[in-house]
């Protein structure tokens, strides 16, 4: 089974997802876990890679919030073991696109036209509104 991290920033009740250029959903910022790492130290690093060199957060603020298992939204078929952390700060500097990453939204429920993964349709954006982190 994969192993897949995500990253969940607030900033006024708004969670940050990410759009990568090769699909058509807004996803979770993360990514898979690479051997040898931890999930903290892969969510930390996805973080650096999807959010740009000029955003600033501390990695003591990372706490990891909830796992489940569920299908790859990529391919409908690869079961993934997700791990979900919650930055505890304010994420500060300046977002920064990429060769991967198309464009940031800061995303609540009013932003209903918002292609979601499932991971976020689901499990993330349900638990969001349980726990009113989002509006």
């Amino acid at each position: 089974m994969i192993q897949v991290v995500g990253t969940m920033f607030f900033k006024e009740q708004k969670l940050l997802i990410d759009k990568p250029r090769k699909r058509q959903t807004y996803q979770m910022i993360g990514g898979g876990v690479e051997n040898g790492e931890t999930p903290l130290q892969a969510a930390i690093r996805e973080c650096h890679e999807e959010l740009g060199e000029n955003a600033q957060f501390d990695v003591e603020k990372f706490k990891l919030v909830m796992e489940f298992d569920e299908i790859a939204t990529s391919d409908g078929k690869t079961p993934i073991h997700f791990y979900v952390f919650q930055y505890e700060g304010s994420l500060e500097g300046v977002l920064t696109t990429s060769e991967e990453i198309e464009s940031f939204l800061w995303y609540s429920t009013s932003e209903e036209d918002a292609p979601l993964s499932n991971t976020l349709s689901n499990e993330v954006i349900p638990y969001c509104l349980q726990k009113k982190l989002i509006k």
